[in-house]
């Protein structure tokens, strides 16, 4: 778990290295194509057997897919790793937030809203569309979860999720040869984007894979909470990004209420069933 979240956001830094060759669409296009063969490599789905209630949760995920990475790459540009990530986490934590009524998540959630006023402190030099970017990151996560769970509930394995990594690299054909045809890569900054394609779509992947076949999956939900802290040094030592005593509090807030919510959450579930 600790290597798919070091993988993960080491990979979102080396990919900024390329953003001023080839821009946040060329690296996203690039790392696309990674992930679409490493999981179809892995998940070899069987395209022509899938019926049309499995292909529309599959191209629905695919959108999100591609929307996602590049909103968040696009965030990364403007806001920085640490800021960007930290907003972006405010998916999963809607997500395991979502039709509860306790009083400890309602004031979780009043403490990660907090959080983002921190993070954002609005001020005439405020980048909101890079703070609008890295929220529709958020959402795009949110609803990555939720159609998981159905692409997982109706196609075995791994076939869904190597599907709509297949259509969502097919979606950035056009847009990613356009951008390296315009733009050359240098070698540089094309071994940065396939760098990230494999540290923040393969290693994670496959790290998760292993990583929940040992450990229950609530503790692997309350693991993932760090990835804001991981993307907070990761920006600092690999990108030279510094983030205020302010925003390091925020981020740590985040991390909290997310922590606090999954870990609960899972405690009163396992008390119900046993009672």
């Amino acid at each position: 778990m600790l290597g798919s979240g070091l993988s993960n956001q080491t990979g979102a830094s080396i990919a900024a290295l390329a953003f001023p060759v080839l821009g946040p669409v060329g690296v996203v296009a690039v790392r696309q194509w990674v992930a679409a063969v490493m999981l179809g490599a892995l998940g070899r789905p069987r395209l022509r057997h899938f019926t049309a209630a499995q292909w529309r949760p599959v191209l629905c995920l695919a959108l999100v897919f591609a929307v996602m990475n590049l909103s968040l790459y696009a965030a990364i540009e403007r806001i920085g790793l640490g800021l960007a990530v930290t907003l972006e986490f405010l998916g999963p934590l809607t997500v395991a937030l979502a039709g509860s009524r306790r009083r400890l998540d309602l004031l979780a959630a009043v403490a990660a809203a907090a959080a983002v006023v921190v993070l954002a402190r609005p001020t005439p030099s405020t980048d909101y569309p890079g703070i609008g970017l890295a929220l529709l990151a958020a959402a795009c996560w949110a609803g990555y979860i939720l159609l998981n769970r159905t692409v997982g509930a109706r196609l075995p394995g791994l076939e869904g999720s190597a599907a709509a990594a297949a259509v969502s690299g097919a979606l950035y054909l056009p847009v990613g040869v356009w951008v390296l045809w315009h733009h050359p890569p240098t070698a540089a900054a094309l071994g940065c984007a396939l760098a990230a394609g494999l540290l923040s779509s393969a290693v994670p992947f496959l790290a998760d894979l292993l990583a929940l076949r040992r450990v229950p999956a609530h503790f692997f939900g309350v693991f993932m909470s760090v990835n804001p802290v991981f993307a907070a040094i990761a920006g600092l030592v690999l990108l030279g990004q510094r983030l205020d005593v302010l925003a390091w509090l925020a981020v740590l807030v985040i991390v909290g209420a997310n922590t606090i919510t999954v870990s609960t959450a899972h405690r009163s579930t396992t008390r119900r069933m046993t009672t």
